[in-house]
C-alpha cells in the first residue's frame, strides 16, 4: 500500500536540506493522495537549468480504515 500524504506533511516539503529522492517521494505521495492537481510553470532558465513551478490541487482528506488514528 502506498503511503498517504497528510496535511501535516506540508511542513516537511519546505525544510532544507531535502534530497531530491525524498522530495520526489513526498511529491508523488501528495499527487497520488490528491483528488485533483495541475501545475503552473512560472519560469525555466535554459542556461542554468533552474526552474520554478507551482502545484495547485486538492488533497483527499477523507479518512480511510488504513489511516493512523
Amino acid at each position: 500500500m502506498m503511503p498517504r500524504f497528510h496535511l501535516e506533511d506540508f511542513s516537511m516539503l519546505e525544510k532544507a536540506p531535502t534530497s531530491a529522492a525524498t522530495l520526489r517521494s513526498k511529491l508523488r505521495e501528495m499527487l497520488i493522495s490528491s483528488t485533483s492537481a495541475r501545475v503552473q510553470i512560472e519560469s525555466v532558465n535554459p542556461q542554468t537549468g533552474e526552474y520554478r513551478i507551482v502545484l495547485h490541487g486538492t488533497l483527499d482528506i477523507e479518512k480511510t480504515p488504513f489511516d493512523k488514528t
